[in-house]
C-alpha cells in the first residue's frame, strides 16, 4: 500500500455509514452524496499532512454536514437548519459526534441506505447499478463497463433509479421491528443479485466479476451491524461457498466445468472453513431461512472430497425443506437434479416435464430436460431441448456448453450408423 492508499480504503470504509447519516439529516440522496463526496475532497487536502482523525465516519460526517448546510444556504436560504451549536466545525468535534452516534444509529443508517437501492419500484439492473453506486461508491464509467453500456446510458439508469425512488418518498424515522425484518429480507436479495451480476461471469477480466467480492463485502458489512441474524450468516456463508469454486468453475478456454468434474483441490478451502463456520453458527439460532438452507446445500457439496462422495439424499431433503420455506419451480428444478442423481434420470424427468409451464424460458430448464433425455437414449427430443437451451443462453459460456452436449449427440448418432 502506498504512502496515501492508506485515505482511499478508509474513505471507501466509511462510506456506507457517513453517507447513511448525512442521508438521515439532509433526507435527499443528491445533497447528500454531494456532501459526502465534499468531505472526501476536504480529507484528501487535510490527512495527508495531518495524519487520520480518531473517528473518520464522525469526521466525514461532520465535515459532510457542514459543506452540506453552507450548499443549502447558498441555494436555498429559506430552508430550515439546525441549532449552529450542534453544526459548528470548531475545535475536536468529531470525536462529540462519535459519542452522540451510537451504535444504533449507525445501524439504521446504513440499512435505510442500503434499502433505498433496492426498492421495489426498481427493476434489478437499477437496482445493481444504485447499490454499486451509492453504497459502494463505484463510478458511473466502472459500472456502465461491467454492464457492457456506455457511460451516459449507464448515468441515465441511475439517475431515473434516483428519481423513482425520490418520488416514491423514503421513511426516515427509525424502523419498528417487522419494518426491519422486511428491509433486512429486500437488502440481503439485492446484496444476492449484485453477487449473482459477478458470479455468472466466465471471463475474469470483465469489470462485473468484481461485482461478486463487492456483495461479499456489502455482506460482512450487514452482518457487523446486525451480528446475531442467522439470514445474513446464511448469505454470506453461501456466497462464499460458491464463490469458493471460482477457480475452478471455467478451463483454459473459458468453458463451463460442471460441479462433478471440477479439480476440488483449485476450491478455495479458506473460504470454505469460514462458511462453514458461519453455517453452525447460524443453525444454533433454530430459525431456518432461503439462504441458510441453501449454505446448507453447497456446504454438502463442499464437504465431499470427491463428487461420488456427495449426499444426494441429504441435498434432496434440504431442496424439499427450501421448496416449503420458499417455493419455487426453480428450487424444484434443483430437487430434480438431486433426484437424477440419487434415483436416475426417469424420476427426474417427471419431475422436470411438469415445470414446462413455469421454465419454458429458463435456460438451465432446458439444459437439464436436455441432459435427463439423452441419458434415457431419447436423443431426438434431447437436440430439440438442447436447441432450445442455445437460444436462451446467456453467455457464450452457456451456449458452448450446450453445443458440446449436441456434439456428443451427433457422435453418438455416427457411430451408431457406422
Amino acid at each position: 500500500m502506498t504512502d496515501l492508499a492508506w485515505i482511499d480504503t478508509t474513505l471507501a470504509a466509511a462510506r456506507p455509514r457517513a453517507l447513511g447519516a448525512l442521508l438521515r439529516y439532509f433526507r435527499n440522496l443528491d445533497t447528500a452524496e454531494e456532501a459526502f463526496q465534499e468531505a472526501c475532497l476536504r480529507a484528501l487536502r487535510s490527512w495527508p499532512d495531518k495524519g487520520p482523525p480518531r473517528d473518520p465516519v464522525a469526521w466525514l460526517i461532520l465535515v459532510g454536514r457542514n459543506s452540506g448546510i453552507d450548499a443549502v444556504r447558498r441555494g436555498a436560504r429559506l430552508e430550515a437548519l439546525p441549532d449552529e451549536d450542534l453544526i459548528s466545525d470548531t475545535g475536536d468535534a468529531e470525536s462529540d459526534m462519535a459519542d452522540r452516534l451510537d451504535g444504533s444509529h449507525y445501524r439504521d443508517d446504513i440499512l435505510r441506505l442500503m434499502f433505498i437501492c433496492c426498492h421495489p419500484d426498481l427493476p434489478a439492473t437499477q437496482q445493481i447499478a444504485l447499490a454499486l453506486r451509492i453504497v459502494s461508491g463505484l463510478s458511473v464509467q466502472q459500472i456502465a463497463r461491467a454492464f457492457l453500456v456506455g457511460d451516459s446510458a449507464m448515468e441515465q439508469r441511475i439517475t431515473r433509479a434516483k428519481a423513482r425512488v425520490a418520488r416514491a418518498g423514503v421513511a426516515f424515522e427509525t424502523p419498528g421491528v417487522a419494518e426491519r425484518a422486511e428491509r433486512l429480507s429486500r437488502v440481503t436479495t439485492m446484496i444476492y443479485l449484485v453477487f449473482n451480476e459477478g458470479y455468472s461471469q466466465s471471463d475474469p477480466k470483465r469489470d462485473a466479476c468484481a461485482f461478486a467480492d463487492e456483495a461479499i463485502r456489502l455482506a460482512r458489512l450487514l452482518l457487523g451491524i446486525f451480528p446475531s441474524e442467522p439470514e445474513i450468516m446464511g448469505l454470506l456463508a453461501l456466497m462464499l461457498l460458491q464463490l469458493s469454486r471460482r477457480a475452478a468453475r471455467f478451463d483454459a478456454e473459458g468453458q463451463i466445468v460442471l460441479l462433478e468434474d471440477q479439480d476440488r483441490s483449485r476450491w478455495n478451502r479458506e473460504a470454505i472453513n469460514e462458511a462453514l463456520a458461519l453455517i453452525e453458527k447460524a443453525i444454533r439460532h433454530r430459525q431456518p431461512g432461503p439462504y441458510q438452507i441453501q449454505a446448507a446445500i453447497a456446504a454438502l457439496h463442499a464437504r465431499a472430497i470427491r463428487a461420488e462422495d456427495t449426499d444426494w439424499t441429504q441435498i434432496e431433503l434440504l431442496y424439499r425443506t427450501l421448496e416449503h420455506v420458499q417455493p419455487s419451480p426453480v428450487v424444484t428444478l434443483n430437487r430434480a437434479v438431486a433426484v437424477a442423481k440419487r434415483s436416475g434420470p426417469a424420476e427426474a424427468l417427471e419431475m422436470v416435464e411438469q415445470l414446462v409451464g413455469a421454465l419454458d424460458g429458463y435456460f438451465y430448464f432446458h439444459g437439464l430436460r436436455g441432459n435427463l433425455l439423452m441419458q434415457l437414449g431419447r436423443n431426438h427430443e434431447a437436440r430439440t431441448a438442447f436447441g432450445r437451451a442455445i437460444a436462451l443462453a446467456q453467455s457464450p459460456a452457456e451456449a458452448a456448453h450446450i453445443r458440446l452436449q449436441l456434439d456428443r449427440l451427433k457422435a453418438d448418432a455416427e457411430t451408431s450408423l457406422g
